[in-house]
């Protein structure tokens, strides 16, 4: 059930897992705005594409703002995000300040904008996306901090936003194939990619329809008495160590 939606906005719904998230929802009838340094190359009549480059703070205010006047926003689904990897000999304050301006910051301030609305219509979904890495993984100091930060603010938002019917949760994919985020780690043609699926309980990769899905579950209205929580969307990698 899903009438109770209005306006669902997403951070980063150009391509891979992002774009996957705002196809199942104008599939299902949704208004989607996409907020991305790139526009969803997707002709639908549903969908809204507005450039923003989340790591500058003045304009993800700005833009915020005009989304929340424009928008009868109940759902914001944060989805963008990077890597910037390197191991802790070699990690640089200034990839972390940007990673935290990123996954944090934007999230933050997107939330504030639209908050309003949704304290006022007494129903509201937040979906934040981090990651299995979260946990732990080598070369990931600044992405598994940040990472993390938002599994915990996700749990304090949502202890804070319940009493308006707003739920908060976070979806947390592990290796998902078929984006650029991916293979910028591990290149298409390597064969790393089976060995890595061997290693997943499930035998094999995640897809970005698996994200989809669970943020789908999460969005649903009939799904109010979910909040809190993380969902990790690994085929079992968060159950044990897993090597990149």
């Amino acid at each position: 059930m899903q009438s109770a939606h209005k306006t669902i906005v997403v951070t980063g719904g150009s391509t891979g897992i992002g774009a996957s998230i705002c196809q199942a929802f104008l599939d299902a009838g949704l208004e989607v705005v996409n907020l991305a340094r790139r526009p969803l190359a997707l002709d639908h009549a549903g969908l809204r594409n507005i450039e923003l480059d989340l790591s500058d703070r003045d304009a993800t205010a700005e833009i915020a703002r005009q989304v929340a006047a424009d928008h009868d926003v109940t759902s914001f689904v944060h989805n963008a995000g990077l890597i910037r990897p390197d191991l802790l000999p070699d990690v640089k304050l200034a990839d972390y300040d940007y990673l935290s301006q990123v996954h944090i910051g934007a999230a933050i301030t997107l939330s504030q904008a639209f908050l309003p609305g949704m304290q006022a219509r007494q129903f509201g979904r937040i979906i934040l996306i981090t990651s299995r890495a979260a946990l732990g993984l080598q070369t990931r100091t600044s992405y598994s901090a940040t990472k993390s930060g938002m599994m915990g603010m996700a749990r304090t938002w949502a202890l804070e936003l319940g009493e308006y019917g707003i739920t908060v949760n976070t979806v947390a994919p592990g290796p998902i194939s078929a984006t650029e985020m991916f293979h910028e780690v591990v290149p298409e043609d390597s064969p790393k990619l089976d060995s890595m699926a061997r290693s997943i309980p499930v035998r094999r990769l995640g897809l970005p329809a698996d994200v989809a899905r669970a943020v789908s579950f999460f969005n649903d209205p009939d799904n109010g008495f979910v909040t809190g929580q993380t969902l990790m969307v690994c085929g079992g990698a968060s159950l044990g160590s897993l090597s990149l």
